[in-house]
């Protein structure tokens, strides 16, 4: 029993060596390694490229142009109106068609005007025939030389009383005064109409006109000759050449404004008047100047700035910028033709960043189709 208990004891004993052996080892930390003779330090994380897209510094066509508005105009616009009272007797067009100068457009009730004209002409037959025996008279000397003259002036008066008849028989008839298309009668016959009353308008379509304003700060670039491109919203599409015919010779005080007139041609008759036209004058020509897209600029306090691809990295470069014509920006300092620019993914970039250029959107769909 005895030799049991040292046992046990002796186990016991040792367990508790093992526990506080275990509890040491522990608590004291293992020293590192010592590193291998030549093993170099670990190497910095090289950072990502960023997937951008880009488009190719191009040369284009950007012509210098000045912007308008104006109304269309006809190259000879006018309202018939009569200069005598009277009743419509007759219309000799159809409204809306086509009169010839010259032609007969309205005749006024003449009855009168025909009845002078007959009595002018009886009193001018009785005038001459006067005139004719004094003149006999005169050269047998039975009248006086004042009765031969007194007698000439009563000729002269009755010449001039049929002239006048005729003139008012003249003016109860009303003709075209220049080839044009008649708009829409505002009489008919057998209305009396007062002198000067609204008859109809006439319209010379052949040609139209516009007039428009430029700021005076242009006066030096404007000139007649200069090209004009025309829209209206009745042809949404299509674009009408004119060209600049007249500048007014004083500036507006006003708006400081210069006012022109250009003329269109309108022989397939497509324009009216009174239609608001968009005026695009154009200064220059300029068929090559160096452009990027719009969305590559990246406005700073600083100035305009791109992102040029070099290779796998990006380059900040400063430009000097020009004119705007529809998405693309001139570029007048800064830039080479083929230099490519990042349009796309410039918020995550940084100079000298490296990238890579995914193709843009439109692209991709195409391939994928």
């Amino acid at each position: 029993m005895s030799s049991s208990k040292v046992v046990v004891g002796l186990c016991l004993v040792g367990l508790a060596a093992l526990a506080a052996y275990a509890y040491q080892a522990q608590r004291t930390p293992v020293p590192p390694a010592p590193a291998a003779a030549g093993a170099s330090a670990p190497a910095k994380p090289v950072p990502r490229p960023t997937a951008v897209e880009a488009a190719e510094v191009r040369i284009v066509a950007m012509p210098d142009e000045l912007s308008a508005v104006g109304t269309l105009a006809s190259s000879q616009s006018v309202i018939v109106r009569p200069e005598i009272a009277g009743r419509v007797a007759a219309i000799g067009f159809r409204d809306g068609a086509r009169v010839e100068r010259g032609a007969l457009m309205f005749r006024l009730d003449d009855a009168t005007q025909r009845a002078e004209l007959a009595q002018a002409l009886a009193a001018l037959e009785l005038a001459r025939s006067d005139a004719t025996r004094t003149e006999d008279l005169f050269r047998r000397k039975f009248v006086s030389g004042s009765a031969r003259d007194q007698a000439d002036a009563n000729l002269q008066v009755a010449r001039a009383a049929v002239e006048l008849a005729r003139a008012r028989l003249a003016r109860s008839r009303i003709h075209a005064p220049f080839s044009g298309v008649a708009g829409i009668r505002r009489v008919s016959v057998g209305d009396y109409v007062k002198e000067g009353a609204d008859l109809v308008n006439l319209e010379d379509l052949s040609s139209l006109k516009v007039d428009f304003r430029v700021p005076e700060s242009n006066l030096g670039k404007i000139g007649t000759g200069q090209s004009v491109a025309v829209s209206v919203d009745a042809w949404p599409s299509r674009s009408f050449d004119a060209v600049v015919e007249a500048i007014d010779p004083q500036i507006d005080a006003q708006g400081r404004a210069v006012l022109l007139r250009a003329r269109i041609d309108n022989r397939d008759n497509l324009l009216r008047p009174g239609l608001f036209a968009r005026v695009r004058l154009l200064l220059e020509a300029r068929p090559a100047v160096l452009s990027v897209p719009e969305e590559a600029l990246i406005p700073t306090a600083e100035g305009q700035f791109v992102f040029v691809v070099d290779g796998e990295l990006v380059r900040r470069i400063e430009v000097e910028t020009g004119v705007r014509r529809d998405t693309r920006v001139e570029i007048r300092h800064g830039l080479e033709p083929g230099m490519r620019v990042v349009t796309a993914g410039q918020i995550k970039l940084r100079d000298g960043a490296p990238v890579t250029v995914a193709a843009p959107p439109a692209a991709r769909d195409g391939a994928a189709r």
